[in-house]
């Protein structure tokens, strides 16, 4: 990335909104500041992040509303901080277009990793750049875009990285394990059905071609190429 990554905090209390800023700006990263959903969304609209690091219990709008938002406006990955580690809020968010949580109380060394971890993934480039996987379907390597039919495809950067790990293996069955193992990393303890949502909402962007995707009764998915 020529560019230092801007990563967005959007957070109601204070002292911790500061603290989290304090840690990113000794990692060399470029820092902005919200106080609820209101403040993050006209910093999105002017200046697009690159990361979002998203409370989601704030007064007025929400961190749900706030994600939601988000997404119409950019393709920015969003952590989601919160206190509550009920699976079905879990599960909300990333219906929404989070791409990870971290639970209250957490360590800001966890955070920074999570946040590093990322971008690494994210801004990685690969030298192969347009790549035709399908007859409808292009994908950007470099860019990290996918296009169908030509049109460009708005997917957060988890629908991204799970749709390119479909396409570099074609007619593999790959279970929910080997899908949170690989594509959300070794590190994530979220449910399995969290891949069942991220590829419903996958599964909706990508039109008629969706059936590319296939579920594997009791096995898990692959993807099929229909050229």
């Amino acid at each position: 990335m020529n560019k230092r990554p801007l990563i967005l905090i959007v957070e109601d209390e204070r002292r911790m909104r500061e603290l989290i800023a304090d840690y990113l700006e000794e990692e060399g990263f470029d820092i902005r500041q919200a106080a609820n959903g209101y403040e993050a969304m006209d910093q999105v609209r002017s200046s697009p992040p690159d990361l979002v690091v998203l409370d989601l219990m704030m007064p007025g709008m929400d961190g749900y509303e706030v994600c939601k938002q988000i997404r119409h406006h950019c393709q920015a990955i969003v952590i989601m901080l919160t206190a509550k580690s009920e699976e079905e809020d879990k599960l909300l968010g990333y219906e929404l277009g989070a791409d990870d949580y971290v639970t209250k109380p957490f360590s800001p060394k966890v955070l920074i990793a999570k946040i590093k971890a990322f971008l690494n993934r994210w801004t990685a480039q690969d030298d192969s750049g347009m790549t035709a996987h399908a007859s409808d379907l292009e994908i950007d390597e470099q860019a990290h875009e996918v296009r169908l039919r030509g049109t460009l495809l708005e997917l957060s950067p988890k629908e991204y990285d799970l749709l390119l790990f479909f396409v570099q293996r074609p007619n593999v069955v790959l279970t929910r394990d080997v899908l949170l193992d690989r594509v959300w990393g070794m590190d994530y303890f979220g449910d399995v059905r969290t891949v069942d949502t991220h590829i419903k909402r996958l599964r909706k962007k990508l039109g008629t071609t969706a059936d590319c995707i296939q579920t594997v009764r009791g096995n898990g998915y692959k993807y099929q190429d229909k050229r």
